[in-house]
């Protein structure tokens, strides 16, 4: 996060209040990262209220520009917009979908977090996060090269909010349910599952210096036990993880992360490791 030098800003011209904007000028604030403002609209012309946001941030001290831009979707443009200006972040403001619409449609916000080669910060709360929760979601179950990478960017990004913001983090550990038709015996019992877990999850917290105040540990789906932990700390920032999967374009999120965000009452970052943010900019080049 420290070192991200440009963040897009999608601005939505029909909301008075930028809430994507905020985050955006907290963060700039330590990092002095530069802010490119994008409207996403081919029909109305929003130069003037792009002035205006420009004219005000630049006499704060923010290094500011504007584009206006439309390319097919939504998601499309952000990327595009992302890729042409080399931007390390996007800060987006989200709006949930109905039950049904999310039924008939993907919604825009999934499909910029699966295809979006950078971290997407999606905003929901006009909250201060001073002194409140980070929270940061891992699967310490997990231990192959991919995710101890995507668990070390995850715990990196926790600390880093935590040290802007002047908060707290803390981390969610999620392990399964005990299956009865498990092959590996110790699967069977609730107590081993555990056990083992909580083995697996002190080399966790030696290796990235979580003591057992900010470690919790529970067991059922993550995409429950986030959405829960996350209200009962009062988390300002939920941060999320999401590794590569086969599928339409070779790297598609996790599904955790779609089904939490909108149960989730705070922000919400979504990470990917290296390799996938890879893949995600060679189809961008691509497309």
């Amino acid at each position: 996060m420290q070192a991200i030098r440009s963040i897009l800003v999608v601005i939505e011209p029909e909301h008075s209040e930028s809430l994507a904007l905020k985050r955006a000028k907290l963060i700039a604030g330590v990092t002095q990262a530069h802010l490119h403002l994008l409207v996403c609209d081919m029909k109305h012309d929003h130069a003037g209220m792009l002035g205006v946001l420009k004219a005000a941030l630049v006499a704060d001290g923010y290094s500011v520009t504007t584009e206006q831009a439309w390319n097919e979707s939504l998601h499309e443009t952000i990327i595009d917009v992302q890729q042409a200006e080399g931007c390390g972040l996007v800060i987006k403001q989200h709006f949930p979908d109905s039950s049904l619409k999310k039924a008939l449609l993907t919604p825009a916000d999934w499909k910029l977090l699966r295809h979006c080669p950078t971290p997407v910060l999606l905003v929901k709360t006009a909250g201060s996060w001073k002194d409140k929760v980070i929270l940061a979601a891992v699967n310490v179950g997990n231990a192959d090269g991919e995710h101890r990478h995507l668990h070390t960017t995850i715990i990196d990004h926790g600390y880093d909010i935590a040290s802007l913001a002047k908060a707290h983090l803390h981390v969610i550990a999620a392990h399964p349910s005990p299956m009865l038709s498990a092959a590996d015996p110790t699967l069977q019992l609730s107590e081993t599952i555990e056990a083992r877990y909580r083995e697996q999850c002190r080399a966790f917290q030696a290796e990235f210096d979580v003591d057992d105040e900010h470690l919790h540990i529970e067991e059922g789906p993550a995409d429950v036990l986030i959405p829960f932990m996350a209200h009962k700390l009062q988390a300002a920032v939920t941060v999320i993880g999401t590794v590569a999967r086969t599928g339409l374009s070779g790297a598609l999120i996790g599904n955790t992360a779609e089904v939490v965000l909108d149960a989730l009452e705070s922000d919400v970052l979504v990470l990917k490791p290296q390799e996938v943010e890879d893949h995600l900019v060679e189809l961008a080049v691509k497309h």
